[in-house]
């Protein structure tokens, strides 16, 4: 089980939470959400919890629940700038559908 991040991700990530000056890596999940079902969660990881699964890529910590890992494990993470709009893509080779928005998906 694995989760990795593009050399442009980790960049990004490790430059934010420097500005940021507190936090230990980058928390990714998954929620109940949109048409599609699922919606990707991510925000700063403060902390490590009981159920929590990490990760090393390249020097930044990803941390995911277990029950997230499992709709979530293969996925590739990238920081991408295309024209006026920048943000994480993620790559997940375990959806089998997404709604037309892209916001959420099934597996």
């Amino acid at each position: 089980m694995a989760i990795r991040l593009t050399p442009s991700a980790v960049k990004h990530i490790q430059t934010s939470l420097s500005k940021r000056g507190k936090g230990i890596g980058l928390r990714l999940g998954v929620k109940t959400s949109g048409c599609s079902g699922l919606a990707y969660k991510i925000e700063y990881a403060d902390e490590i919890h009981p159920e929590d699964v990490q990760f090393d890529s390249d020097g930044v910590l990803v941390v995911v629940d277990k029950k997230s890992l499992l709709y979530l494990d293969g996925t590739r993470l990238d920081y991408i700038r295309e024209g006026l709009s920048e943000g994480f893509k993620f790559e997940n080779p375990n959806v089998r559908a997404q709604c037309g928005c892209g916001e959420s998906f099934t597996v």
